[in-house]
């Protein structure tokens, strides 16, 4: 490649693409990312038509015009949807018939950060093998040339508005929407007033600076602040939304930060309800109450546990005909008829909407009604890219040894293991604990939770990291517990 292309290798990540922009890679790099996109495109589709769309950063829009020009050099035509969330384009497909997309954004991740999110197949996102392709494609050249054409659709944003609106609550619901200054400020507190709700705005104005947290859902400083907003304004919930609109974090009217995979189990038992004999996918980071309860028992409802990522979950959701995935991150995924089998952050609220609509009790009383569980939050050590898929193959080859070898944590043994996404173990009493390898950032991932005690939550974690500490392969955490 010339000396002008800069591209980090390392940003074709397992289902979507993300670097610091321009550090990592420049606006030609960017420009053959869109000439790749375009290829696989193009290798599928005579004429296809691509619909794109850009997030609220500084850059994000000169981003989206170099990919633009890589896509159209290759024959694809591409129709511009501007400034909207993930769950708009991936909409799109669906309502405008389009052959493909992609939505330039880094979601929750640092300002400095770009992304893409790519899709082919409607309501889906690139798989790993399909992000193989393209970086072999991109980095050895392997392009198609033509000539596409672009067009700017205007006002696509009320279609997808007008969608979401229509599911209208009888209830008078207050609730907190808080966006972190991120994309989904201009869209979250229109939907969810249109739907009937009362709606105190907290950092919907959009600032890519993100002056006082990352939009992201997990970051216990944006949950604090939601938190803070529900009890001051004596709210019934709180959703916090991440930069591009995919996911949802929530907050009980007490003001409590709820993990998402509780949510997702109180909103698969009122689906269960109304839908009985329904499958359920679910993230290996959620929570193990799924499996066990008694509602989803009752109603003949399956559970299955799958590989953490919103592309390996929405695929799975597909291909089980799943009605509902769950993932722990606040991506939720709703499978006809509740949605269109993608993610999206501000259906999932409207979800949890409905769920107060039908129960006469509050999101606390749910959520106390559920078994107990001592949770973690998701805790992420840095480690290199070329060096966390070997050192998690060395810790599930370790931690079985010690399974085989009886070893004993917090005085229990190991007795179930879960290698479908990095390793998740688990305890006698139903305490468990994953690591496996971020999808989209240099670091690992960690949870832990117990049935039992808040000390049996710490005492697995400390097992995690001693191990890793022993590894001399990771930096320091995002959070710890």
């Amino acid at each position: 490649m010339e000396n002008s292309i800069k591209i980090d290798p390392f940003g074709f990540r397992e289902y979507d693409a993300r670097w610091l922009y321009p550090n990592n890679i420049n606006a030609e790099g960017i420009k053959l990312v869109g000439k790749g996109f375009g290829t696989q495109v193009i290798n599928k589709n005579k004429n296809p038509r691509v619909t794109v769309g850009h997030d609220y950063r500084s850059y994000s829009e000169e981003v989206k015009k170099n990919f633009i020009d890589g896509l159209i050099s290759t024959g694809c035509n591409v129709e511009d949807l501007g400034l909207c969330l993930s769950p708009t384009v991936y909409f799109s497909q669906f309502k405008l018939n389009s052959d493909a997309v992609a939505m330039i954004t880094a979601s929750h991740n640092e300002n400095g950060w770009t992304g893409i999110k790519m899709g082919i197949e409607k309501g889906l996102t690139h798989c790993k093998e399909e992000m193989s392709e393209l970086k072999d494609i991109v980095l050895n050249e392997k392009f198609s040339t033509g000539s596409g054409s672009y067009k700017e659709i205007k006002d696509f944003d009320k279609v997808y508005i007008n969608e979401l609106s229509i599911n209208k609550i009888k209830k008078k619901i207050k609730v907190v929407a808080a966006c972190g200054n991120g994309t989904a400020g201009i869209f979250a507190p229109k939907i969810l007033r249109a739907i009937g709700c009362e709606v105190v705005e907290l950092d919907c104005n959009l600032d890519f600076n993100f002056p006082k947290y990352n939009p992201n859902p997990e970051d216990m400083k944006m949950l604090h602040e939601i938190a803070k907003c529900v009890k001051e304004n004596n709210a019934d919930v709180g959703f916090g939304f991440d930069g591009d609109g995919d996911r949802v974090g929530v907050i009980d009217n007490k003001g409590n930060e709820i993990f998402a995979d509780k949510i997702g189990l109180l909103i698969a038992r009122n689906i269960s309800n109304q839908y009985p004999n329904s499958k359920f996918i679910i993230d290996v980071k959620s929570t193990g109450l799924f499996e066990k309860d008694e509602i989803l028992i009752k109603n003949n409802c399956k559970t299955i546990y799958w590989k953490t990522g919103h592309s390996y979950i929405k695929r799975k959701v597909n291909e089980e005909n799943a009605i509902a995935g769950f993932e722990k991150s606040g991506h939720f995924f709703f499978n006809k008829p509740l949605g269109y089998g993608f993610d999206d952050g501000i259906n999932s609220a409207i979800q949890v909407c409905h769920l107060l609509n039908n129960q006469d009790k509050s999101i606390n009383e749910m959520i106390e009604s559920l078994p107990k569980t001592f949770q973690s939050p998701t805790m992420a050590p840095f480690c290199k890219d070329e060096e966390k898929y070997d050192l998690i193959e060395k810790l599930i080859f370790d931690i079985k040894k010690l399974k085989t070898n009886n070893i004993k944590i917090d005085g229990l043994h190991i007795n179930k293991i879960l290698t479908v996404n990095g390793i998740r173990f688990s305890l006698e009493d139903g305490s468990w604990g994953l690591i496996r390898a971020s999808s989209n950032k240099p670091s690992l991932v960690v949870v832990t939770e117990s049935p039992k005690s808040d000390k049996r939550k710490k005492e697995i974690f400390n097992f995690i990291d001693n191990l890793l500490q022993k590894s001399g392969k990771i930096g320091d955490y995002d959070q710890k517990i």
